[in-house]
């Protein structure tokens, strides 16, 4: 993948650790290294609480690791402050679940849409609707919409108002956090045709935080799958279905309901919860859960190794 396609941004040996109660402390994500390319969507799946969308957040710099670097172009933005820090915002740019909680009600369309581009002087006021018409016309809703407020629309609407929001800025990378998790199946899937248009057309980065591996493969060039902050397999979105190893990645696609699946088999479900952030146990992360654990999951951590081209898994199985 890396010889076709530029690496914009790098996240190496990445921890984000925060303080708890009782002196404990909360490991959010433990030493993470994935990398975005140009044209490409790196899809990041696994459970609520799993770390997905801190290790984003931390992506858009709004949080810094605890240990490692980001680097876009080779720049590591966790160091960046004041006035370095808010022009950088400008490059990578975020579509948030809940477009009703990330509108201010009070806002017209074309006032959300254009206020990253009044923030950095691009634009004057006076070119708002036309701008804002534009922008809407690129996610394919019909520009008269500029003079709505949000809750005169769809949250499908919505959500594609957040994209245009976040292309105004001509970023090199976004990053989509559960962007289609409130949406119909349906709207899901236009949401999605939306952005895949987009990428080809602006060739820009994607970042795509989700839970439901279904639909990461289907979009993703990369998925990075995680469980209790750490990585446990990396591979190609279009092989996932068929070439994944590790047992947690196994048991997601095991637990997927689809219309072309074999309805001779039963869909498979981990019945045990995840332990807590706070009580990770020593070794395997997973070895509560798995069905193959062995006495050396109990002891050491597996690390993530190379089992194919482009196929990273974190399992003593291998």
């Amino acid at each position: 993948m890396s010889d076709t396609h530029e690496l914009i941004l790098e996240a190496i040996h990445v921890t984000k650790k925060y303080p708890a109660s009782g002196g404990r402390v909360l490991t959010a994500n433990h030493d993470i290294n994935l990398n975005m390319y140009r044209g490409r969507t790196l899809g990041v799946v696994g459970e609520s609480g799993c770390g997905k969308s801190t290790f984003m957040r931390m992506v858009v710099s709004l949080e810094n690791p605890t240990e490692g670097e980001i680097l876009y172009h080779g720049q590591d933005i966790t160091k960046l402050k004041g006035e370095k820090l808010r022009l950088h915002r400008q490059n990578i740019q975020m579509v948030f679940q809940d477009p009703m909680a990330a509108f201010s009600p009070k806002m017209r369309i074309m006032d959300i849409i254009c206020e990253p581009l009044l923030n950095f002087k691009r634009i004057k006021k006076s070119e708002k609707e036309a701008v804002a018409r534009k922008y809407l016309e690129m996610v394919e809703l019909p520009g008269d919409f500029a003079l709505r407020y949000p809750h005169n629309m769809s949250g499908g609407q919505r959500q594609r108002v957040g994209i245009a929001r976040s292309l105004t800025l001509e970023p090199e990378i976004i990053i989509c956090d559960e962007a289609t998790a409130a949406l119909d199946v349906s709207v899901q899937k236009t949401i999605i045709e939306l952005l895949v248009k987009l990428q080809k057309e602006k060739n820009i980065a994607i970042g795509f935080i989700c839970h439901d591996v279904a639909l990461v493969q289907a979009l993703a060039h990369e998925v990075a799958v995680m469980y209790l902050g750490n990585i446990v397999e990396v591979m190609p979105g279009d092989r996932i279905a068929k070439g994944c190893m590790h047992p947690y990645t196994k048991a997601l696609l095991g637990a997927v309901f689809d219309l072309k699946m074999d309805f001779d088999k039963p869909i498979e479900s981990i019945e045990s919860e995840a332990p807590s952030p706070l009580d990770v146990p020593a070794g395997c992360p997973f070895q509560d859960r798995c069905d193959h654990c062995m006495e050396k999951c109990k002891k050491e951590r597996p690390v993530l190794k190379q089992v194919g081209k482009d196929h990273q898994v974190a399992c003593h199985l291998y």
